[in-house]
This record gives structure tokens, C-alpha cells and sequence, in this order.
């Protein structure tokens, strides 16, 4: 447990700052063309033990949760963590993209906005948000995508009121959607939060939100299956922009009450090292078959992050990079 403790302490102090020592060449890359760690489901290291089941779960949970709520409740606690870092450790340790699944939750008259999977977070979202600031203001150089979807409950009114408390926050650090998010670029207007925001019609009406950024997501529970179907998506071409490579394992209701001493954490860990390997196997760059953001579970128990970051020396960029320029090289 030491070891572990000491490692986790050492992986934050080296990656705190990782974008400002990527090397200059690398400056003028747009960030959709770069390889970014990404933690999935970032918020569950604080769900609420005494939370109910989200509304958006199915009714048959709901009705089991309500009929056997001290058997059922712990299990699916145990198979909703997929985090233990807390946002700024993850930060800390690297990890520049946050999967942000925001809620309202049912018969609450507040404007409260929580997290949400499966069951409720204690943190509340405005709070996250300013933890987010704090951590940004002691590191001036680095850049983070907010990704914030799911909205279960929210209303026309909770949009609004969301999207002003992430407006009062960062304020002038916030990426419109008109710029080439190159480090140069975000450096110079002091630009460091991009906000992904899953709602087409918000997204039209405010320049500050990013649309929707795509999550390939696998829905497997075994490691060789989800790369088969990472795979498949790489041959039929990435998207223009940004996009995340989900490399999660993902339990369904029929799994979970067929494994209840199990948890999502003794699924995940033992097919970290095939992972890695695929991970390692990845290039970032504009052509078809490359990657960009690269989002996992416990991402503080083995060296994703370090080797997601990695993969930015295989890109040769061309001398003179503009934005709309796709000729990025990589090397294998």
C-alpha cells in the first residue's frame, strides 16, 4: 500500500504540467490532433451511499434497489465506482479530459445539480467546477475539456442556469468554438477550459459551447471484445474534431446480479496490461486510423496516463502547421 501511495504521489508531481513541456514542434497542433488521458465517469469517487437510483436506470433496478435495498444497494455501489481520485488528483496526475454526467435530481426544489451514475454524487456540480478553477489558476499553462452530458431532469431552466454558472466561473478561460485549439492558441488568449456540451440547441445559441464530442463506446465486458470493436471504429475513420476512444469495461444489470461479490474494480484490473499494450500500439494525428482522447477507469493504477502522453513523440508535425491542414505524419 505504501509503494502504491508513493507511485500515485510520484505519477502527480510529474504530470501537473505535462502540456507546457511538450516540446515547441508540437505547439501549433491543434489538441483534436494530439493523444489526451481522459478518466470515464470522472465523478464517481463521491457517489452517495445513501443516494437513490437514478431516475434514468431501469424501472427493474429501481423496483429491486426498493424491495432489497440492503442487499442490493452495496452491490450496486461496488459496480458504479469507477474512480478513487478525486478530480484534482486526476488533474494532478494528468488527465485533461473530465466525463461530467450532470443531474437534477427528482423532487428536489433546489437548482442543485449533481453527478450521476446509476446512483447520485455528494459533490455538487458548481462546487466542482470552482475546485476546477482553483486548480487551473495554479497551473496557467494547461488546458482541460469539460464534457458535460447525460442531463438527467434538467430542464429548459437548469440549462440556463448550468451554463451561467460555468460562464461566472471561468469567465475569459473559456475556448469559443471558432478557435483552433492549438497550445499556442489557448496560450496566447489565456484560454484553458473547452466545454463539451450534449445539447444541440444550447450549443447553437452560446459560442462558449463545444458540440457533443464523441465516445466510442464498446459496452463490453471483456478486454479482447472492446479492442475488437475499438478497432472496427478506427477502420471506418475518426471525426474531424475531437473524440475519445473509451477503454472502459461496462457491466449491464445481468452481470452485476450474476457476479454480486464482484465489483467494476475486479472486472477492470486484470485487463489493464492488455490494454496497455493496445494503448501503446496507438498513434495520434489527423489520418484515419489515429486517436486523440483516450478515457479509462482507475486511472491512478498503472501508467495510462503516463502512456497516453507518450504517444504525442510519434507525431512529426510538417515545419509550418495551420489549422485547417490535415498533413500531420507519425512514425511507427
Amino acid at each position: 500500500m505504501e509503494a502504491t501511495s508513493k507511485r500515485s504521489s510520484h505519477l502527480c508531481h510529474e504530470n501537473g504540467d505535462w502540456m507546457s513541456h511538450l516540446p515547441e514542434n508540437l505547439w501549433d497542433v491543434p489538441l483534436h490532433n494530439l493523444s489526451l488521458p481522459g478518466s470515464h465517469d470522472t465523478m464517481t469517487y463521491c457517489l452517495d451511499k445513501n443516494s437513490d437510483i437514478s431516475v434514468n436506470e431501469s424501472k427493474l433496478l429501481q423496483v429491486i434497489d426498493k424491495c432489497m435495498p440492503c442487499i442490493i444497494h452495496p452491490i450496486i455501489m461496488k459496480w458504479s465506482i469507477t474512480q478513487v481520485l478525486n478530480v484534482s488528483k486526476q488533474l494532478d496526475a494528468g488527465i485533461r479530459y473530465l466525463d461530467f454526467r450532470i443531474a437534477h435530481k427528482p423532487d428536489d426544489s433546489s437548482m442543485n445539480l449533481y453527478f450521476v451514475h446509476m446512483v447520485y454524487t455528494t459533490a455538487v456540480v458548481e462546487d466542482i467546477l470552482r475546485e476546477i478553477l482553483k486548480w487551473l489558476q495554479a497551473h496557467p499553462q494547461e488546458v482541460v475539456i469539460l464534457a458535460c452530458r447525460n442531463f438527467d431532469g434538467l430542464t429548459k431552466e437548469l440549462h440556463h442556469h448550468l451554463i451561467s454558472c460555468i460562464k461566472k466561473i471561468f469567465q475569459s478561460k473559456l475556448c469559443p468554438k471558432d478557435v483552433v485549439p492549438t497550445l499556442r492558441n489557448m496560450w496566447t488568449y489565456r484560454y484553458q477550459v473547452i466545454i463539451s456540451y450534449e445539447d444541440v440547441t444550447e450549443v447553437m445559441n452560446h459560442r462558449e459551447l463545444w458540440p457533443a464530442i464523441p465516445y466510442w463506446w464498446g459496452n463490453k465486458t471483456a478486454a479482447r471484445d472492446l479492442i475488437q470493436y475499438l478497432e472496427r471504429m478506427k477502420k471506418n475513420g475518426r471525426p474531424d474534431c475531437f473524440f475519445v476512444a473509451g477503454i472502459n469495461l461496462t457491466s449491464d444489470l445481468k452481470y452485476i446480479l450474476a457476479h454480486p461479490f464482484g465489483s467494476l474494480k475486479k472486472m477492470a484490473l486484470p485487463s489493464l496490461p492488455y490494454l496497455k499494450l493496445w494503448i501503446k500500439q496507438q498513434y495520434p494525428g489527423p489520418k484515419r486510423d489515429c486517436i486523440n482522447i483516450i478515457a479509462g477507469d482507475f486511472i491512478g493504477n498503472y501508467d495510462f496516463v503516463n502512456d497516453v502522453i507518450e504517444l504525442n513523440k510519434k507525431i512529426i508535425p510538417p515545419l509550418h502547421y495551420h489549422g485547417n491542414e490535415t498533413g500531420l505524419k507519425h512514425v511507427s
